[in-house]
């Protein structure tokens, strides 16, 4: 909880503190202008502004107009980030981030993989098995255009689960309640063997 009470500039602060800490920036060093780590921090440059004045404050890097950032001090970083002990830098943040993004991401692929199997047999299991995905186009003059699923009760009206979407020539999977439904789009349905008919119906309204 004290991780998300730390402003944007303080957390910059704290990182460069660690890499002057870590030898990545040495004693003498100039480092980036304000106007370079604004882009690698992906922030304005007055947030850059007041977390260099942060580390001047405490006497680690001393900085003038026209000379850059200068590195001063690698014991004042050690005592300034060791008040934050308990907390990750940001460099240490975005690489929990990715982790969880390839995470992530390794489950979308196979889920995709999965749902990509069971539509390999859909046409063999459709009438005998409920998970077999049944395959059906939203035409032009579609009533539901431009409302999402939920708006339309489709499972309540159906009794069809929507796994996935083809739209534009990519697959959307679990597009989930909010989905908007276009025309063009191709649902891919799960549900009991009358499912087809109805979603079918319901969506030619």
């Amino acid at each position: 909880m004290q991780r998300a009470q730390i402003p944007t500039y303080e957390r910059i602060a704290i990182d460069i503190a660690n890499r002057i800490n870590d030898g990545e920036f040495k004693i003498g060093d100039k480092i980036h202008g304000r106007s370079t780590l604004a882009s690698e921090y992906k922030v304005s440059p007055e947030t850059i502004r007041r977390a260099i004045k942060i580390l001047e404050d405490v006497e680690i890097v001393q900085s003038s107009k026209g000379s850059g950032i200068l590195i001063s001090s690698k014991e004042n970083a050690f005592k300034y980030i060791s008040r934050f002990s308990n907390l990750a830098s940001i460099k240490d943040l975005e690489k929990e981030i990715y982790s969880i993004m390839g995470e992530r991401n390794k489950l979308d692929e196979q889920l995709f993989d999965a749902l990509r199997k069971i539509m390999d047999y859909s046409g063999k299991l459709r009438h005998t098995n409920p998970l077999a995905p049944i395959e059906v186009e939203i035409h032009r003059g579609c009533a539901h255009i431009g409302k999402t699923v939920s708006e339309v009760k489709f499972w309540q009206n159906t009794g069809g689960t929507v796994i996935g979407i083809k739209r534009n020539g990519e697959l959307i999977i679990s597009p989930g309640p909010y989905v908007l439904i276009l025309e063009g789009d191709v649902f891919l349905v799960i549900g009991d063997e009358k499912s087809y008919d109805r979603v079918v119906h319901f969506l030619q309204e």
